[in-house]
């Protein structure tokens, strides 16, 4: 590490240790790509499969403030989660959510998706009925396609009123494949 790398670094720390960071981020490999990942103090804010940093700063900002900073340390619980699900040591995460910014009705369906199971998978409907909105299935597709925090509320695991893989903003690929790691497919 160069002299200004490492100062680099220690200044990252140093502003994560003080609290002058509202959202912390890192780009982190997976078996399935580049991930881009966001935590503030709540808790874990993003994870988006488009893992160019500039694309999410400013949405970042809304959230949580204007102090947003690439920052490997604050989302290091969530590196380690994320590695120890895709090495199959992992089946429920434990991370702290930050869902600010969201409406009511999104809380809930996220809510009750992560409750849907390991290695199983459910539909939109069944997924409204749940929330107790039965009509709702489309509603509840849409909150599935704007998951801000993808594979920890696992939105890989809802599909199709027949069964078949549909919409995935990671790719109908990617889908597939977290749900065969899982042993859903």
């Amino acid at each position: 590490m160069t002299i200004s790398a490492d100062l680099d670094t220690r200044f990252r720390d140093a502003a994560l240790a003080l609290g002058l960071v509202d959202m912390g981020f890192d780009v982190i490999q997976t078996p399935i790509g580049s991930l881009f990942v966001a935590a503030s103090a709540t808790g874990l804010a993003a994870i988006s499969f488009d893992d160019e940093p500039e694309q999410h700063l400013e949405r970042l900002a809304r959230i949580a403030g204007p102090r947003v900073l690439r920052s490997p340390r604050g989302v290091d619980a969530a590196r380690r989660e994320l590695d120890e699900y895709f090495d199959g040591r992992r089946r429920a995460f434990d991370l702290a959510l930050d869902l600010r910014a969201l409406p009511p009705f999104t809380v809930t369906v996220l809510e009750e998706l992560a409750r849907v199971p390991y290695g199983e998978t459910t539909t939109y409907g069944e997924l409204a009925a749940r929330v107790g909105h039965p009509r709702a299935a489309r509603a509840v597709g849409t909150v599935m396609n704007r998951n801000r925090i993808p594979i920890v509320l696992p939105c890989h695991r809802v599909v199709g009123s027949t069964g078949s893989l549909v919409g995935y903003a990671g790719g109908l690929d990617v889908k597939a494949k977290l749900l065969e790691l899982e042993g859903a497919r």
